[in-house]
């Protein structure tokens, strides 16, 4: 079980792409550095866009690829891996999404690894808000029985949560409020 320290789950609004693939470049980039594996599920534009960044910082991409340490996958066939009827199968997504977070760690018990995703950002545009929130959950959960830091982009906010552009939203577990499930949410 992985400790809070190493649990992490943010979602960064932006409409530029360039400034989205600065941040995900960072957040990912800090941690190749420091030894930590990288996931990313996104579109392979933003994949090549995220590894420009990553080279920009001296990193060698290609032997990371090699070497297993960052993994990175086509958002769309990720989605195919656990999608069943317009919903995510939670079995078939602890599979395989905890498969590939295995596969990140090799066997580093200790071992954070840093995802990015653009997953849920494509359900919300396929209109699949049940879905995109059940992802969004489901991230949670993997989060809570793996060493995961996880981040999120969309490029603009659901249309039912407003927030300014350029936000910065930190996901948590749910919780019980007056009886009712409440999302802990802060916006720095």
């Amino acid at each position: 079980m992985s400790t809070n320290a190493r649990r992490f789950h943010a979602v960064r609004f932006s409409e530029d792409q360039d400034s989205l693939c600065r941040i995900v470049g960072e957040f990912l980039g800090s941690g190749l550095e420091q030894g930590e594996p990288a996931v990313v599920f996104a579109t392979p534009a933003h994949t090549a866009a995220i590894d420009e960044c990553l080279r920009a910082r001296g990193l060698d991409v290609d032997a990371l690829k090699r070497l297993g340490d960052y993994i990175t996958v086509d958002a769309r066939e990720a989605l195919a891996m656990f999608m069943v009827d317009a919903l995510p199968n939670s079995r078939a997504f602890h599979h395989n999404m905890g498969e590939t977070m295995r596969l990140a760690s090799r066997g580093r018990e200790n071992a954070t690894v840093r995802a990015y995703g653009e997953m849920v950002d494509l359900l919300w545009k396929d209109g699949l808000e049940a879905a995109a929130i059940r992802l969004e959950t489901l991230w949670n959960e993997l989060a809570n029985t793996h060493g995961v830091q996880l981040f999120a982009a969309r490029r603009e906010p659901p249309r039912r949560a407003p927030r300014r552009r350029g936000a910065m939203v930190r996901c948590g577990p749910r919780r019980r409020r007056g009886g009712a499930a409440v999302r802990q949410r802060s916006v720095p």
